[in-house]
């Protein structure tokens, strides 16, 4: 594995009862917004920047972390965990993401859904129900989206 690593952000966004997914082309997986962090933008930024250009939808961090009262330095959003993820790239070549995990919750109800883009309902993400693929082929979620979806859900009831 190369020593390469690249900063990203991916929100899970949280709509009632359903998280928002959609098939990745590349990487051949159900997968959340997301992207790379752009020079100048904290991670907090980032994900609600790739969450609106990769949908179209404009959504809320949700608090995973206790916040400390004072005001200055300012706090950041901070992600509900960081995972480390191999990347096979034909261009790059074989690097890793430092991804930080957000959870998010839709703002605005009214709006168009890209393509490509699907809700995936609570209960058919806990039975595991495979989804269709834009080539009509069945694919599950993989555990590390599933497990990371099913926390956001729990974190979006708090609030």
């Amino acid at each position: 594995m190369s020593n390469i690593r690249h900063f990203t952000a991916t929100g899970f966004v949280v709509d009632s009862n359903a998280i928002l997914l959609h098939w990745h082309p590349k990487v051949l997986a159900w997968l959340p917004p997301g992207g790379h962090i752009e020079s100048n933008e904290d991670p907090a930024q980032t994900v609600l920047r790739e969450v609106f250009e990769e949908t179209g939808l404009k959504v809320e961090i949700l608090n995973t972390r206790e916040r400390l009262d004072f005001d200055d330095p300012i706090q950041i959003e901070p992600p509900f965990i960081i995972m480390l993820e191999k990347i096979s790239d034909k261009i790059i070549g074989n690097h890793n993401h430092i991804d930080m995990i957000y959870f998010c919750k839709l703002v605005e109800k009214k709006y168009s859904l890209k393509p490509d883009w699907l809700w995936v309902l609570k209960e058919d993400l806990l039975r595991d129900l495979p989804l269709m693929t834009p080539d009509g082929s069945f694919k599950t979620i993989p555990e590390d989206v599933k497990s990371l979806a099913i926390k956001a859900f729990e974190y979006a009831e708090k609030k």
